[in-house]
This record gives structure tokens, sequence and C-alpha cells, in this order.
């Protein structure tokens, strides 16, 4: 595809820009600004990739990694302010999951070691990584305030924090991952996956294709389960102080 060809997909930016001002959505400048964002950061991030690809250096693959890590945190936190030292824990969270994913695919030998697959498949790790947070955090605070009276009573009544909290941390963990487990449920039949459109436009195998899907599918289920557990068993005990009540 050339740039005057990508040129030409704007008009994919205009129709939802003119739907937006004619009904007087609010969301013309959010359009701009995503439009805008997301043309500069994936230019530059495909000139970047090439240059890493060229040099086939681990050190860049590592610097790469440590970015997505860094910029998936930065965003993430924003959505666990409540929660005590939520930045380290979900630093801590995305580089589990980065680690227990390639450990396997690497030691496994499933995908070389190289920066054009472990960059490509970290991207979609962790960024998946970070959403699930994202849904898990904002589900868990408003879990956590809702039910605030029922687990201060198990509290008064003797039980620990781990019972008292017990069903907001399961109840976010299901909620945060539901979108993930009912979307494989549909996929091939609702929808063609992004990431084996590519491949098949791009001209490769058809059943490759469908291969290296499946490889991303059961990625995610495992990124989403243990994304929800491991922040929700990281957070709940900053909940409570050392008295064993909530903190206000």
């Amino acid at each position: 595809m050339s740039f005057l060809t990508l040129s030409l997909t704007l008009i994919f930016v205009f129709i939802p820009l003119l739907l937006a001002k004619t009904l007087k959505l609010g969301l013309t400048k959010d359009i701009l600004v995503a439009t805008i964002r997301s043309i500069i950061q994936l230019l530059a991030v495909g000139y970047v990739l090439q240059f890493v690809f060229d040099s086939d250096s681990l050190v860049y693959v590592g610097a790469m990694v440590a970015l997505m890590i860094a910029a998936a945190t930065q965003n993430a936190r924003k959505k666990g302010k409540a929660i005590k030292g939520i930045t380290w824990k979900l630093v801590l969270t995305f580089l589990s999951i980065q680690v227990l994913t390639q450990g396997i695919l690497l030691g496994l030998q499933i995908t070389p070691a190289t920066a054009q697959y472990i960059i490509p498949i970290s991207g979609m790790v962790i960024g998946n990584s970070m959403v699930l947070g994202i849904l898990f955090l904002n589900r868990f605070t408003a879990e956590i305030e809702a039910r605030k009276e029922e687990a201060e009573l198990i509290l008064s009544l003797g039980g620990t924090p781990k019972q008292a909290i017990h069903r907001q941390l399961i109840t976010s963990i299901q909620a945060s991952t539901i979108p993930t487990i009912e979307s494989q449920k549909t996929i091939g039949l609702v929808q063609l996956p992004g990431m084996m459109s590519g491949q098949i436009i791009a001209g490769a195998d058809p059943v490759q294709a469908v291969m290296f899907q499946l490889l991303i599918l059961f990625l995610l289920l495992t990124t989403a389960i243990v994304t929800s557990i491991m922040l929700g068993f990281l957070s709940y005990p900053t909940l409570f102080n050392e008295r064993m009540q909530l903190e206000e």
C-alpha cells in the first residue's frame, strides 16, 4: 500500500467526523486527536521496528518490550489510583505475563527467538493485559465501593480480609475475563480476527494463518485469566490496614 492509497482511507475518518458534527455528539475533537495520534504513533513504530528487525539485536528487542510495559502501566494505573502501590503491581503483572508467555513460546520452540516474532506477539499480549487490567480495576473499585458495608460486616463478625473481599474479587475477575472468553466462542463465525485477516491479505496460506491466529487466541486467554487473578491478589491486601479494617 502506498501513501497515496493510505490517504484515501481517510474517508473512513471523515464519515464519523461528519456524523459527529451533524448530530452534535461532542466527539469531533476526540476523533481528530485519535486519528492524528494513531498516524504518528504507528508510522513512528513502523520505522523503529524496521530498524530493530534489520539489527536483529536482543538488546533492542528488550528495550521495545520495556517501552510497551511502561506505556501499558502508565495507561492502566489511572483506573487504580485508589489502590496503594498500583504502579508496581501493574509492572509486576505485565512482566510476569511476558515472561510466562515468551518462556513457553521460546522454551518449547513454538516460535523462533527473533525480533520479528517476539515484538509483535509481546505487543498483543501486553496490550491485551493492559485492557484486561483496566477492566478489572474499574470493576473491582466499583464492587468495593458498592459492597463496602457487606465487607465491614464480615470483618466485624471475625472474618478475614480475604473472606470480606472474596465476592467482590471473584465477581471482578469474572467480569473482566468475560469479553475474551465470549469473543473466542464466536471467532471465525462472526468475525475473522485481525492477525489472520492481515496474513491472508498479505498472501499467506489460510491454514497457516489460522494456526497463528489460534496461537494468539490461546495466548490471550492465558493473559486474561492471569492478569485479572494476579492484579486481584496483589491488590486486595492493600485495601486493609494493620487492624484488618477497610481503608477509607
